[in-house]
């Protein structure tokens, strides 16, 4: 497998948390959220109160994709509904995090995310 590329985001929580406030946590999840990620968005969510938890739920996928967006980028586009973020342990007990293009389902897409205070760091290494 030869390498596609390599894309780094990083993405300040407190400037989701103001566009959550802005235009409403739902809004903004069906944007950006895959039909798989929205059903964990809808599980980990409890009434209409946001929470700072809300905030990096989506600033983590916000930066994963922008990530993504970048590794592999000219040869495809997606969307942000194509890539599909799995965190750890979400696949299998103890799998690392994983990132899925729906309409590329053969391109490994491998990456990292961290998240300290208010930032949340994303790579991701694309392999074809």
């Amino acid at each position: 497998m030869a390498i596609l590329g390599i894309g780094a985001d990083i993405v300040q929580t407190p400037r989701i948390l103001a566009l959550i406030q802005r235009i409403g946590p739902q809004k903004l999840a069906r944007r950006i959220l895959s039909e798989v990620e929205l059903g964990h968005w809808d599980a980990s969510r409890s009434g209409y109160d946001i929470r700072p938890s809300d905030a990096q739920f989506l600033a983590v996928r916000w930066a994963m994709k922008e990530a993504a967006y970048k590794a592999v980028y000219p040869t495809f586009r997606p969307t942000w509904k194509d890539l599909t973020y799995y965190p750890l342990g979400a696949m299998a007990p103890g799998s690392k995090p994983s990132l899925f293009f729906k309409y590329q389902p053969a391109l490994a897409l491998h990456c990292s995310v961290s998240h300290d205070g208010d930032y949340v760091f994303a790579t991701v290494v694309a392999e074809k």
